[in-house]
This record gives C-alpha cells, sequence and structure tokens, in this order.
C-alpha cells in the first residue's frame, strides 16, 4: 500500500516512510503504571544546538497532544539562534511521547509479533509518559535538564517532572495547563474519543489493514477540539455567519473547521487520538501522594506558570491554582491573546518572553 493511500487509514508515520529530521532510540521495556509492560520501546525525537561538556545545557520541550518531536514545526519562532531556544547557547530536545504516532512507540507501531499493535496497545498515562522521557534522557546520558516546558499535555508531563524528579530538573515551566484534569475537561475529550470510535471503520481499533480508517470520525473530533482550543469572540469576528460563497452552501466557520480536521488526518492518528486523550483525561497530580494539594506542596524546584487569558479549555483559575499551591511558583505569566488555548502558538514575542524569564530563573539556581 502506498503511503499516499494509508492517508485514508492514517497519517502515522510508519516504517520505511522518510525520517525527515527524527532520530531514533531504542530505551528496553517500561512497566506502566497499569501493571503492563511495554516492550522494546522506540523514542522518536529531534535536537537543535549542541550539548555542552558538562551536559548542563540541556532543554526539554514536552509537545502538546497533537504536537510532535519538530518543535520549529509546532512551536514557530521558538528554536534557532538568538530565538528564546538559543540554539547557540542551549541542547533541545523533543521526545514524541509514547502512545503517539510520528516514530514513538504507538498503537500504529508494529509489535513484537510483528503485527500493529491496534486495540492491543496498553492504557498510558502521564506518568508513563514521564518514565519513557527518563529512560529517553537515560540513554542520551543527560542527568539533569536546565528547563523541562511544555504546553496543554506537555505541561502536565513538565508538572510531573517536577513532582516525581526534582533532582533532574533546574526548573519547570507549564503552559495552559493544569494539575489535575476537570470534570468538563474529560465531557469534551470523552465526547471526540466517542466519535472516533462510532466511526464505521473504526473496527475497535484494529483498521491498520484495511483500506479505509476512521479518519472521518477523528475529523469529527479534532473539529469539536478546535472549538475548544479558539475563542467565541474569534469565531465571531472571524466568521460571524458568513457563507463560504461555493456550492457547498457551507459557513465559513464550518469551512475552517473542515481545513481543520484534513489538515490533521495527514499527520495523526485515530487511535493515538483515544491514547493520549485517555491519558489527559486520567491526569492527576495528587492521585496516590495524598492529593493535589500534597502533591504540589512538595515541589522543590522553581516552576513558572503560564496562563492564556481567554483559553476556554484550560482555563486560567488552573494555573492560579498551581502557582498558589506550588511554594516555588511565582503569579502566572497572564499572556492576552484572541486566540485562547491557541495563543500559545500565535502569540510568539508574549511567549517567547515567557520562555526567555523560565530560562532567567533555571540558570539563576
Amino acid at each position: 500500500m502506498s503511503r499516499k493511500a494509508n492517508f485514508d487509514v492514517t497519517g502515522a508515520w510508519l516504517e520505511g516512510d522518510d525520517p525527515g529530521d527524527r532520530k531514533f532510540i531504542k530505551i528496553g521495556d517500561l512497566l506502566l503504571e497499569n501493571g503492563e509492560t511495554l516492550p522494546d520501546i522506540t523514542i522518536a525525537y529531534q535536537s537543535w544546538g549542541t550539548l555542552n561538556a558538562d551536559k548542563s545545557n540541556a532543554i526539554l520541550v514536552n509537545h502538546a497532544m497533537t504536537g510532535w518531536s519538530d518543535v520549529p514545526g509546532w512551536w514557530p519562532q521558538m528554536v534557532g539562534p538568538g530565538l528564546p531556544f538559543d540554539t547557540d547557547k542551549y541542547f533541545v530536545l523533543c521526545p514524541n511521547v509514547i502512545g503517539g504516532c510520528q516514530g514513538s512507540t504507538g498503537p500504529a507501531s508494529i509489535a513484537p509479533d510483528g503485527k500493529r499493535y491496534g486495540s492491543r496497545f496498553p492504557i498510558v498515562t502521564i506518568r508513563d509518559m514521564v518514565s519513557a522521557e527518563i529512560a529517553f534522557s537515560d540513554a542520551l546520558g543527560i542527568d539533569k535538564y536546565l528547563l523541562a516546558v511544555g504546553p496543554s499535555l506537555g505541561g502536565m508531563r513538565s508538572l510531573e517532572w517536577a513532582v516525581q524528579l526534582p533532582e533532574r530538573v533546574s526548573a519547570i515551566c507549564t503552559i495552559g495547563s493544569s494539575a489535575v484534569a476537570t470534570g468538563d475537561q474529560i465531557g469534551t475529550f470523552s465526547v471526540q474519543i466517542q466519535a472516533i470510535k462510532s466511526d464505521p471503520y473504526f473496527n475497535g481499533g484494529d483498521y491498520y489493514e484495511q483500506e479505509r480508517g476512521p479518519v472521518d470520525g477523528m475529523g469529527i473530533a479534532r473539529r469539536i477540539a478546535h472549538l475548544t482550543y479558539r475563542t467565541e469572540s474569534e469565531m465571531d469576528v472571524r466568521f460571524g455567519r458568513q457563507l463560504q460563497g461555493d456550492e457547498t452552501g457551507r459557513y465559513a466557520v464550518q469551512s475552517y473547521l473542515d481545513h481543520q480536521a484534513n489538515k490533521l488526518a495527514k499527520r495523526f492518528d485515530a487511535n493515538t487520538y483515544i491514547a493520549l486523550t485517555d491519558a489527559m483525561n486520567s491526569h492527576d497530580i495528587g492521585r496516590e501522594r495524598g492529593g493535589v494539594v500534597k502533591a504540589l506542596a512538595s515541589v522543590k524546584v522553581p516552576v513558572v506558570v503560564v496562563s492564556i487569558d481567554t483559553d476556554r479549555l484550560f482555563v486560567p483559575r488552573l494555573q492560579v491554582e498551581i502557582s498558589e499551591l506550588v511554594p516555588t511558583a511565582e503569579p502566572p505569566i497572564v499572556i492576552s491573546s484572541e486566540f485562547g488555548h491557541d495563543g500559545f502558538l500565535v502569540e510568539s514575542e508574549a511567549m517567547g518572553a515567557a520562555i526567555r524569564h523560565a530560562l532567567h530563573v533555571a540558570g539563576t539556581i
């Protein structure tokens, strides 16, 4: 089956595809929170800059749910000489999470029996993802990061680093994220999962050998998600009740959401969408640690919290909670944006200033 035809099944990076700038490293087996073992894990990653002699200039970027290892690809104007992640000073690493679909072991990967995991891929949590990131760091010989930073799902993982591994980070920066998944988020995320599972081509998650996969279901999920990523006012001002003006009879906002769904289908996998969404639903920094308050009170490393004032998915009170309960945290840096949760992608200047501040905090310990 050609790669082009595979887009009707999955947008995952598959063995034999052009690796681009990806590098790959094996981290062995991983015991998951649920007691299962994920064997012979591969992590796909990318890096920028040069690791210095004492390995003290490494930065770990934790990507968001539909992000991947190519930070400049999803977070433009952030990585490079003179940019916030200044590659003349820092060694920047971004691994694709386990459960992902851009080269790291995930549902579309080939299992030890020679078949794709599909429905057999185990449940993974935020802590499992961080455990894989620890093993990844060990494999590269990096004992400590100057900064662990990430937005949304990446912010959850960054916070987990601060709670679980304070000796391995000088500081963390969590952006548009939370200490625990809210009921509102779980409700929204669960509807997206159901949209994928209701697609007639889902086949219980075992669709990789079919001519078509649950692309339409994932498209519906992406449309729902994108409405939470942006703001009501943006949708009204940008699109209003304008018709697209073509033979489809669609409103302009429908065309916009269709575009976002079609774009995701070219680089993402429906099973990964479910796996990572489930992980976000299970996020609770206080689980088996005496609750959120106790877990956050235990943090010893500096925590920089970034909030987007119009975020309706990770509402600002969630970042205020982190900053108030973490003894080493400052009040949130609030980014004013018309773009809601996606503000971290769009507001390059403000986001860059926040990153530079986080690196200053990390470097002045």
